[in-house]
């Protein structure tokens, strides 16, 4: 089958077309033929930094599909069934013709959205949703009166995140952006207040007089951090995606911060026995799509899925001005 990867680490120039073998499902497993793939910060960092072992890597952690074949354990799904997921970093990728995903990690894919658009939904929707009702802790409903900065609100996370914390609690959403149109995008998603990271955070947010209780830092954590600790309320929450070379948490001792790390693979890594959690959260968002009640954040289709849409796919995501989600469709 046709597939694209890299046999060394590098610069978007390593991907290359391939031609493996069409994998073979586990016994909790389908295999999706691909119609839809997305392009998340997390392939390009991989493909700099993680070294190919016994062949190719294949990258890839967004895809929308049809389930063409079930492991001999599947329950929750039947062949032609039509699906949504972000896959596992410890397997390979959905940048292939057909992918072998478990179970446990697949949601039905919304009906109201083609499977390239589809394809955009998954990584950061699980991301957004574990971050508030996994790290947070928040209920449904919950967080009135209160406050949630989000440092990268135009990101393809924090576009989902914004929408999520404005639909399902009572949270007033300030989300950060320093240029026009992601000023506008944010605002769109349904941002209550819009600062800019570019400036004087701990003043922006003292001028609003609001407090955030809870802060999710998607981006540039390390440089954002003394303004997190001044400006959030004390015992508030800090979720982390990013990758922070140093991190000085002693600095949040005082305010008896919490910090949590959120990295949306770990329960596909570890079998965690709650990984069908990721099942039902990407069910949900797919029928609040089909509700109208969420939007879709996809802003770029980059078209089909050849090496050089890829790559320059990857070239647009390492600029660091991707708005939203890129998607790519079709072989």
């Amino acid at each position: 089958m046709k597939a694209i990867g890299y046999n060394i680490t590098g610069a978007a120039e390593v991907l290359e077309e391939l031609e493996i073998d069409r994998p073979a499902p586990g016994a909790r497993d389908l295999l999706v033929e691909v119609k839809g793939i997305s392009v998340n910060p997390v392939d390009v960092k991989l493909r700099a930094l993680a070294a190919p072992e016994g062949g190719a890597k294949v990258l890839g952690f967004d895809a929308a599909g049809v389930v063409v074949e079930v492991g001999s354990e599947v329950t929750g799904f039947k062949v032609g069934d039509e699906v949504f997921y972000a896959g596992d970093v410890t397997r390979a990728g959905t940048n292939a013709a057909f992918h072998a995903v478990d179970e446990r990690i697949v949601g039905h894919k919304p009906e109201t959205l083609d499977f390239v658009q589809a394809a955009g939904v998954p990584l950061t929707a699980i991301t957004a949703w574990e971050m508030l009702f996994d790290a947070f802790r928040l209920t449904e409903g919950a967080g009135k009166g209160q406050s949630i900065l989000v440092i990268g609100g135009a990101g393809g996370v924090g576009s989902i995140l914004i929408q999520l914390a404005k639909a399902l609690t009572g949270l007033t959403v300030v989300a950060t952006a320093s240029r026009p149109e992601t000023q506008e995008w944010v605002r769109k998603m349904g941002a209550d207040h819009v600062v800019d990271h570019r400036g004087d955070l701990v003043a922006q947010l003292a001028e609003l007089e609001l407090t955030p209780t809870y802060v999710a830092a998607l981006t540039a954590t390390d440089m954002h951090w003394p303004a997190i600790v001044d400006l959030i309320a004390p015992r508030g929450q800090i979720a982390l995606i990013d990758d922070p070379d140093v991190l000085d948490i002693k600095t949040a001792k005082p305010k008896a911060l919490s910090i949590h790390w959120e990295f949306m693979f770990s329960r596909a890594m570890f079998q965690t026995a709650d990984m069908t959690a990721q099942r039902d959260l990407l069910n949900r968002v797919s029928q609040m799509i089909d509700a109208g009640t969420l939007q879709s954040t996809v802003t770029e289709h980059a078209g089909t899925i050849t090496v050089e849409n890829l790559r320059a796919a990857h070239l647009r995501q390492e600029s660091g001005r991707v708005i939203g989600k890129q998607v790519l469709g079709g072989w």
